[in-house]
């Protein structure tokens, strides 16, 4: 929530959402719009990196296209290599893959390594490997929600850390699990943790509006990570069915049975799914959304006093409501 004082007002067009970076271990710049389509495979599609491009958002690309597939997708749309990330794991043939996709295709610079547990040593051990073979791309790395961890990943070669363990909409990961951490408070922290090293974070998840995309940033997030409200799109991936007379697609998390089942053939026997399958309603274009996400954005801007997306922190208080406040506040308006 947002609480503002007395500022000049501002026109919603003279806000400027761009941002620039200089990334502290790869040394790359960057400049758009911090914003990037999550790198599951119902929303990171080449198609979905095409709109969102327009605009000066990222996508960083699902794992699962071949690298003939990446070939035919750069050669056709190489004004966009700024905006797209080659996602990966860190499993077995995954640097593999990483290595044929890069050497096929070295116009891109950024990777994103993308795993549901940020914490284990193999996890780190797999940030240095990528580190050390590929010196001057830009790394994202997570997903983690701690600033120690934030700092190890920093230190082992990552540029940016991916911020948000259990928060999306189609992950269960906290239900199954009993993991997690509050999506505001690991943002905060987080940001600070990276600052201090000259690294950025990703706030990843926990998204379903504008204002949740506007208050990501004011806790400090220097990107944020959408998947639930690209989903649905004509860009999106999944199937269009029809329910009840209405078009809905599918959406389903990564760790979801569905997702399991598609690429691994299955939930293995030692592990639950963490994520479920929904459908959501059929959206038609993404950039509807887009323009809706960017005003609204905009608008954050305006109410809190900043002229600049960068400014939006400093401009920002959080007030915590409780049960009780809320409670207050309706018999004051009652009366």
């Amino acid at each position: 929530m947002f609480f503002y004082g007395r500022k000049e007002v501002l026109l919603k067009v003279e806000v400027d959402l761009e941002r620039s970076y200089k990334f502290c271990n790869s040394g790359q710049q960057y400049k758009g719009v911090p914003i990037i389509a999550a790198n599951m495979d119902t929303v990171g599609t080449f198609e979905m990196a095409k709109a969102l491009a327009k605009h000066g958002l990222f996508t960083t690309i699902h794992k699962h296209y071949s690298v003939e597939a990446w070939k035919e997708f750069i050669t056709q749309n190489l004004d966009i290599v700024e905006n797209v990330a080659i996602s990966s794991g860190s499993g077995p043939g995954d640097f593999d893959k990483l290595k044929a996709i890069t050497e096929a295709i070295p116009q891109i610079n950024y990777i994103c390594l993308d795993v549901a547990n940020g914490y284990s040593e193999h996890f780190v051990s797999f940030v240095r490997q990528v580190r050390k073979a590929f010196p001057s791309f830009t790394i994202m790395a997570g997903n983690v929600v701690t600033g120690e961890m934030v700092e190890e990943l920093i230190l082992s070669g990552a540029d940016i850390i991916k911020v948000g363990i259990g928060p999306g909409s189609v992950c269960t990961t906290r239900k199954k699990t009993g993991v997690g951490y509050p999506q505001l408070s690991a943002v905060i922290e987080c940001a600070d943790a990276a600052h201090g090293l000259g690294g950025h974070i990703i706030s990843d998840g926990g998204c379903s509006c504008p204002g949740d995309v506007a208050k990501a940033f004011g806790a400090g997030a220097d990107f944020v990570m959408i998947g639930g409200m690209f989903a649905g799109h004509d860009q999106s991936g999944g199937d269009i069915t029809e329910k009840n007379g209405r078009k809905v697609k599918s959406f389903y998390g990564m760790s979801s049975a569905t997702a399991m089942k598609m690429y691994h053939g299955g939930v293995a026997e030692y592990r639950a799914s963490e994520g479920k399958s929904v459908e959501v309603p059929y959206k038609g274009d993404v950039e509807q959304t887009v323009l809706d996400i960017l005003g609204g954005l905009r608008s954050a801007c305006t109410y809190t006093g900043a002229s600049k997306l960068k400014e939006l922190p400093r401009r920002t208080t959080f007030i915590r409501v409780t049960q009780q406040w809320n409670q207050t506040f309706q018999n004051e308006v009652s009366q």
